[in-house]
């Protein structure tokens, strides 16, 4: 079975903007929230990435009113050094509000560029994706 991370998120007033409704770029924090829990949870707390693509499609507002959101990310494929997810933003009741693709990139630290996924890291998505 693939791991998929749920994050349960207060949607908090800071995040609502002049037309009472969760401003778009608050959801990138949404889904980073989740996306990096996944990532821990599926390769371990010592994989360094970046991101380098998101894309992100609204499907409901979000307010006060809806007072928190299940955040959803599971793995959807990985490359010679990229890892795609996919991610969904609901409300309690199950309402999918949005829907994401975010690519993520191995990173090293010390040479500040991108990296081949070793081999073991290959195998830990194989098992996350079930």
């Amino acid at each position: 079975m693939a791991l998929v991370h749920e994050e349960r998120i207060k949607i908090r007033w800071r995040d609502v903007d002049n037309y009472g409704h969760v401003n778009n770029a608050v959801y990138l924090t949404y889904l980073e929230e989740a996306r990096d829990a996944w990532t821990h949870r599926a390769l371990g707390d010592r994989f360094d990435f970046v991101i380098v693509r998101v894309a992100i499609d609204y499907r409901r507002e979000l307010s006060l009113d809806d007072d928190e959101v299940i955040v959803r990310c599971r793995g959807a494929g990985y490359g010679r050094a990229s890892i795609r997810t996919a991610e969904q933003v609901l409300t309690l009741d199950g309402t999918v509000r949005a829907e994401a693709e975010s690519v993520i990139v191995a990173h090293d630290p010390h040479g500040r560029a991108a990296r081949a996924l070793t081999d073991e890291e290959r195998a830990l998505l194989d098992a996350a994706n079930g």
